[in-house]
């Protein structure tokens, strides 16, 4: 990964939440080159630590730490394991969340002809509840067990994913969009809590993203792209997926309390384009 530009983080302790996703280990990889120790926090420990390792071997220093961002007793345990090789977190990556099948429609609208495919009447109302916990609790709960320890101590900040469907909800998933919107929404209101006590709350919203979570509504088994990647092209000016370390940017300077000392509370969209353009 190259940097698009560097920020001191040294002695710094970064937190990513989710940390063994496409997303967030490209976000964690970055703030470790800056020079901070980073604590990949996964419910997967074998793939974060896979990437904690590969970042290690690059002389960086990061280490991988098992939990659940939903399990407020395992989260606070995770927090003695990396106060106790780290030091307490200075920076709070809200990386954790995601979709589930249960709360995602086969129809972009509904029609009674259409017979034998899941509509909005058919979502299970636990694969909803499900989506909501995962990335509005999954946000909450890591930042009320590590903000904690930032409070009051200078050079402190929290960075939430939201998206760009929080703008304008999309198709087919209902529960995704409403709790992205609330992470933006959360976002402020961290902001206007925290602020007198130095912690800057700031979110990056990503546009369209090939990631594990998405493959199967972007592309089809044998690789090709689905009706709906077309859509998605179709309607980014840019016309084609962000990477990874497109984020980095953005990401780097929210983070760093020199470049965005009285920056807090806004959401940066990264998305090729797709919220300018009308369609027309």
């Amino acid at each position: 990964m190259k940097l698009p530009f560097k920020v001191n983080l040294e002695g710094k302790v970064a937190v990513v939440t989710g940390g063994a996703g496409v997303l967030t280990s490209a976000i964690g990889e970055a703030l470790a080159k800056c020079g901070a120790k980073v604590a990949l926090v996964d419910r997967n420990l074998e793939a974060a630590e896979k990437l904690a390792k590969e970042m290690s071997d690059k002389g960086l220093t990061v280490k991988a730490y098992a939990a659940d961002v939903l399990d407020r007793e395992i989260l606070e345990e995770c927090n003695e394991k990396i106060m106790a090789d780290f030091g307490s977190c200075d920076i709070l990556i809200n990386g954790a969340g995601g979709n589930s099948p249960r709360a995602t429609t086969d129809d972009e609208e509904f029609d009674k002809t259409k017979e034998g495919i899941k509509t909005f009447f058919d979502l299970d109302a636990s694969g909803i509840e499900f989506v909501l916990h995962l990335n509005y609790l999954g946000t909450l709960i890591p930042t009320q067990v590590f903000a904690k320890d930032m409070a009051n101590k200078e050079g402190c900040s929290i960075l939430n994913i939201s998206s760009m469907n929080a703008f304008t909800p999309l198709t087919k998933i209902p529960a995704y969009s409403a709790a992205k919107a609330g992470i933006s929404n959360f976002t402020q209101w961290m902001a206007t809590y925290f602020a007198k006590a130095g912690i800057r709350c700031n979110a990056i919203a990503p546009g369209f993203f090939a990631t594990t979570q998405n493959k199967t509504l972007l592309f089809n088994e044998d690789g090709s792209p689905t009706p709906r990647t077309d859509k998605i092209l179709k309607g980014t000016p840019m016309n084609r997926f962000g990477e990874p370390e497109e984020l980095i940017g953005a990401t780097l300077l929210l983070c760093d309390s020199n470049a965005a000392s009285f920056i807090t509370g806004i959401v940066i969209p990264i998305d090729g384009g797709f919220a300018a353009y009308s369609g027309v």
